[in-house]
């Protein structure tokens, strides 16, 4: 396991990126090391070249008030003494005179100037040379005196910066490579947390998700992502097992009797007029289904967002007082009476088909299941108002209502109350409904009319505009109008 886990851990990310920072931070930290040490070294060369100019100043000057034997005595003083100044008086020939100096390389005293010698003290043997900064300057009658200092400290100067630069970067490595090591460990853990999360869910568990540090990271912020993903495929899936068992139920009812009216009319059919009432009542049944299929396609569509881009600024007041218009007929043969309150000037953003089929199921429904119940009136009111930036529209009936425990669940599909069973339709109008306020970014909600039941849709307002072409006028419902059994009964 841990050699399969030291190769994984080298190649993650987050070990190359820290691989990558100690690299760049060890070479600026030897380039800020490197530069101190240069301008250490140059600083001490420069007080050592001043040290030597003033030396060699005032040499020079006991020499003009004293002669050449006061500067050999202040020379043969100062060279008993304890330092790193050197002092060194040869005559003209380059015989030694005074001085602390042995031994320096041939042709030293040939040039005046500054230069890097090695050389061996008077104390000290000759194989043991040294290095200073030394300065010749020529005297009066061709005297010769060399002056500098002994570059010891200087060297030991760069010694110590070397030492301390090689353990700094030494520990800078190890600290590095821990760091990494500690780093791309932890990512990897909660990488490979993930990868068995998503191999479970690969393999069937649809409840896993993600773990979550609470470090709020780039991790932790995509598992968020991630978990949220899963949710809503969570969602689908159990929408679409949900509409598979009620298609398997609900509509097995349905193809039965299909079946059972095919198979009547073959065994029991006389006459011709015998047949093609039986054929009439396959076909009403065939349409049943086909409208029950097209409400789920039509459901899939809007749970998949396919059908947001046909969208517009629409007037909604003249939607709902269209599609009031044409139920109220409708409304007079179930006994009921349909009064519309529409507040002109109502715009929204949306598809025009979608929120007037959303309606349409809406006013069915009411007209379906809101006949008087407990005192009620027999109206069903359908009403559209402003509430500041929304738009609401409810449709309001006075019958037996929903119980409040049921009101989540009759959005879901295919969900019939059972005091609703007996009333046709398939359970799918409050469901689209739902689904094409959801697209249009709006809340549905069912609320108690006591009695009755009330739907309620909010919708975003949009700014409102003057119609500029009369098709944008013309009645929601004006197709429908000529047909109001197409509206289908879901």
């Amino acid at each position: 396991m841990r050699q399969r886990f030291l190769p994984t851990l080298f190649r993650t990310t987050a070990f190359k990126l820290t691989a990558a920072y100690l690299v760049i931070f060890a070479l600026f930290a030897a380039f800020v090391l490197g530069y101190v040490a240069w301008n250490a070294q140059r600083l001490l060369t420069d007080q050592i070249r001043s040290t030597i100019d003033a030396e060699i100043q005032g040499l020079a000057e006991q020499q003009r008030q004293g002669g050449i034997r006061r500067l050999v005595n202040i020379i043969e003083r100062r060279s008993r003494g304890p330092g790193a100044s050197l002092y060194l008086v040869t005559t003209p020939v380059g015989e030694r005179i005074a001085g602390n100096v042995e031994a320096i390389p041939p042709g030293t005293l040939d040039r005046t100037g500054e230069s890097e010698i090695e050389y061996a003290r008077s104390s000290e043997t000759v194989d043991t040379p040294s290095r200073a900064l030394v300065r010749v300057f020529m005297l009066p009658a061709g005297f010769r005196l060399l002056v500098g200092r002994d570059l010891e400290e200087r060297q030991r100067l760069g010694i110590v910066i070397r030492r301390a630069a090689g353990w700094s970067l030494a520990l800078v490595f190890i600290l590095g490579c821990f760091a990494s090591w500690f780093v791309a460990r932890r990512v990897l853990k909660r990488v490979d947390g993930m990868s068995e999360t998503a191999h479970a869910i690969m393999a069937g568990d649809l409840k896993g998700r993600l773990s979550i540090a609470g470090t709020d990271d780039e991790l932790d912020r995509l598992a968020l992502n991630l978990n949220a993903m899963l949710d809503r495929i969570g969602e689908l899936m159990t929408g679409m097992q949900q509409v598979t068992d009620n298609i398997a139920h609900d509509l097995k009812t349905p193809l039965t009797r299909l079946r059972n009216r095919a198979e009547e009319a073959l065994r029991s059919s006389r006459s011709p007029d015998e047949l093609r009432a039986a054929l009439d009542g396959a076909i009403e049944e065939a349409d049943n289904l086909i409208r029950v299929f097209n409400a789920l396609l039509m459901l899939a569509r809007l749970e998949a967002g396919r059908v947001s881009d046909n969208m517009a600024e629409l007037d909604l007041s003249e939607i709902v007082s269209g599609m009031a218009e044409l139920y109220e007929p409708l409304a007079e043969e179930a006994g009921l009476s349909l009064v519309g309150e529409v507040e002109p000037g109502l715009r929204v953003f949306g598809n025009r088909e979608l929120i007037g089929q959303a309606l349409a199921n809406l006013v069915d429904n009411a007209l379906k299941y809101g006949g008087p119940a407990q005192g009620g009136d027999g109206v069903v009111a359908v009403a559209a108002r402003r509430n500041g930036t929304s738009i609401e529209l409810s449709v309001a009936d006075h019958g037996p209502g929903i119980p409040e425990p049921d009101r989540g669940r009759v959005l879901d599909r295919f969900v019939r109350l059972d005091t609703s069973r007996s009333k046709p339709g398939f359970g799918l109008g409050l469901s689209l409904a739902a689904g094409v306020v959801r697209l249009h970014g709006g809340q549905l909600r069912l609320d108690d009319n006591a009695p009755g039941l009330r739907v309620v849709i909010v919708l975003p307002a949009a700014e409102a505009k003057p119609v500029e072409t009369p098709a944008a006028s013309e009645p929601a419902a004006s197709t429908a109008a000529a047909n109001p059994a197409g509206v289908p009964s879901l």
